[in-house]
């Protein structure tokens, strides 16, 4: 087990490089606003000590791409040698409670990143981020005691499904965050490292198949397979639509209605959440 210490703008600077710590987390920014003052102080201090690195976005809850495209465009110069994390929690956040936002963050930093991102989360919340399992490392906040003042593993069991284990499990609050990481330095580097480019976007092709939709609310045929693009009628609930092919985008769904002109209109079946919007028969 590795050691790493968390620190933030109001943090003793010498936290950043505490002695008998393996790895120093720093906090870099929150929502859309804000840069941690400190950050590249710590950051410099941490990385001349010789300590493996870390930083981290705490979450407010705004729109989940525009905080992921913030947190990259003040760390983009730590990537690669940082591993990035973002912060989920309930205070100052007003999508507590919304079980897509982080996926959200995180697919749109992998993006442009090419590294996916640790996510910090109480236990009692593992609910909220547990469809983010599969690419994205666990930073897991459950605490034996708020006194805990060592490095020694705390007894205590600690829930992580759907992940098999944690990548972190921060033990303590008090005073000073304490973490026990469960990798090595090779291991770290490598989190930092990703797949070392940004995802490349698929490009979506039309699949042709033939069905019927029906509408579970009101919705407009468009002219083109754009959400912008103008509509040619607008449907009412319960309205059924035949369709003969399907585009499916990273969430959103378009079918293809051939029309009686001999031209096609466009109607979004599922939208940029994937939420389907009626059902299909």
């Amino acid at each position: 087990m590795l050691k790493m210490c968390d620190v933030y703008s109001d943090s003793p600077r010498s936290f950043a490089t505490q002695s008998g710590t393996d790895i120093t987390m720093i906090k870099a920014t929150q929502g859309t606003w804000y840069v941690n003052p400190e950050c590249d102080v710590d950051y410099q201090a941490a990385k001349k000590a010789g300590k493996q690195l870390g930083i981290y976005h705490y979450c407010e809850g705004g729109n989940p791409e525009a905080e992921a495209k913030y947190f990259y465009k003040n760390t983009k110069n730590y990537v690669g040698e940082a591993v990035p994390a973002v912060d989920w929690e309930s205070g100052q956040n007003s999508s507590w409670g919304n079980s897509n936002y982080v996926r959200r963050f995180v697919d749109e930093f992998h993006r442009l990143s090419g590294v996916w991102p640790l996510i910090y989360v109480q236990a009692s919340a593992l609910s909220q981020v547990a469809n983010c399992a599969k690419d994205c490392g666990l930073w897991i906040a459950s605490y034996p005691s708020m006194n805990w003042k060592s490095w020694t593993v705390p007894n205590m069991k600690v829930n992580t499904y759907p992940w098999s284990t944690y990548t972190i499990w921060q033990f303590t609050g008090d005073n000073m965050d304490r973490n026990l990481v469960n990798t090595t330095k090779e291991g770290w580097k490598k989190l930092a490292k990703g797949s070392s480019k940004p995802a490349a976007k698929k490009k979506s092709t039309w699949v042709k198949k033939s069905g019927e939709f029906i509408l579970g609310e009101a919705l407009a045929i468009h002219k083109e397979p754009h959400i912008d693009s103008p509509a040619i009628a607008k449907l009412s609930k319960g309205s059924v639509v035949k369709y003969d092919a399907t585009l499916q985008g990273p969430l959103r769904l378009w079918l293809r209605q051939p029309r009686s002109n001999g031209k096609c209109g466009y109607i979004v079946a599922k939208d940029k959440y994937g939420k389907a919007l009626g059902k299909f028969r």
